[in-house]
């Protein structure tokens, strides 16, 4: 089944609404509207996205703007570094993707999400404003999540908290080790939920795929069977940029849970800001507070020293 997304202003959306007002059906959770003509199926989202899908969807699509399929081919396109690398066709077809957050942050724990999307759901999902985490602000990314819930998208979500963090740091758990394991076993409860299926996977890459064979070596584990790795994943595959939102928006309420129990503002990445809110954790609570909400190793930790 085709499927067009466009986006199109608040005015364009009522206009659209009274031109199918004979064709209008039940309107589906979160959409504006929806209606139903001989060539497709209309469902029009409050964010301004409108999906057409059916068999010929492009023929309705362009009675109202440029289609978002050709305004996508304008993207420059992924290059292949390596064996794991995807073929574009695999972004339009059903696959789980997976993504982490939190990395990069002094404060909050890693979170790590594996979807498994249909390919007649990507277009429902497009509309609904998915797209890469990065680009969108902590309530979009909370507002999205609850919607991607409520489609009933299955996934799996790892939250590795800060004490289990040190202590695999300090067993010389590099990060990149860290997130090889808690993805691979996102990507196998995933598996195992939706078994007897084995789709393609698709991995937000973070390190080269041989180096991340070699970490679940270590361990005793394996690849899995059909999966490939491609970094910036999230703007090509909707299945990794579910995973995203759903990592994100767990690290989000992770971060907002550790600001509610310290009574301090907690800020994200790092930087002159987090420095300064680290050495107020130590000054209230002492450094052993740091050990339950952040990541030690970071330099982080002597600059706050510093300040204290």
């Amino acid at each position: 089944m085709s499927q067009v997304v466009l986006t199109l202003p608040k005015e364009k959306l009522q206009e659209m609404q009274s031109y199918y007002k004979q064709s209008l059906k039940a309107t589906p959770q979160n959409a504006a509207f929806a209606a139903k003509t001989p060539s497709c199926t209309i469902t029009a989202y409050n964010s301004g996205k409108v999906l057409f899908q059916g068999k010929a969807p492009q023929q309705e699509s362009d009675k109202w703007g440029k289609s978002a399929a050709q305004s996508s081919s304008k993207k420059s396109k992924p290059k292949s570094t390596h064996r794991f690398h995807p073929d574009k066709a695999l972004f339009a077809q059903s696959h789980i993707g997976s993504d982490e957050a939190g990395t990069g942050d002094f404060f909050g724990p890693i979170t790590v999400a594996a979807a498994y999307v249909k390919d007649h759901q990507i277009g429902q999902l497009k509309a609904i404003g998915v797209k890469d985490s990065k680009h969108l602000s902590d309530k979009q990314i909370t507002h999205i999540a609850k919607q991607i819930v409520e489609m009933n998208i299955p996934y799996s979500l790892l939250r590795l908290d800060n004490m289990k963090y040190n202590e695999w740091q300090e067993r010389d758990w590099t990060q990149g080790k860290m997130k090889t394991m808690l993805h691979h076993k996102a990507l196998e409860n995933l598996l195992t939920k939706i078994a007897p299926e084995q789709p393609a996977i698709l991995v937000d890459q973070f390190s080269q795929p041989d180096v991340y064979a070699k970490h679940l070596k270590s361990e005793r584990k394996q690849l899995q069977k059909n999966i490939f790795f491609m970094t910036k994943a999230e703007s090509y595959s909707t299945s990794v940029a579910v995973a995203s939102i759903i990592a994100r928006s767990s690290f989000v309420k992770a971060m907002n849970q550790i600001e509610m129990d310290t009574g301090l503002p907690i800020p994200k990445g790092a930087s002159g800001t987090v420095d300064k809110a680290a050495a107020k954790v130590i000054t209230v609570y002492g450094e052993d507070k740091l050990r339950e909400i952040a990541k030690i190793h970071f330099a982080t930790l002597e600059k706050a020293r510093k300040l204290t």
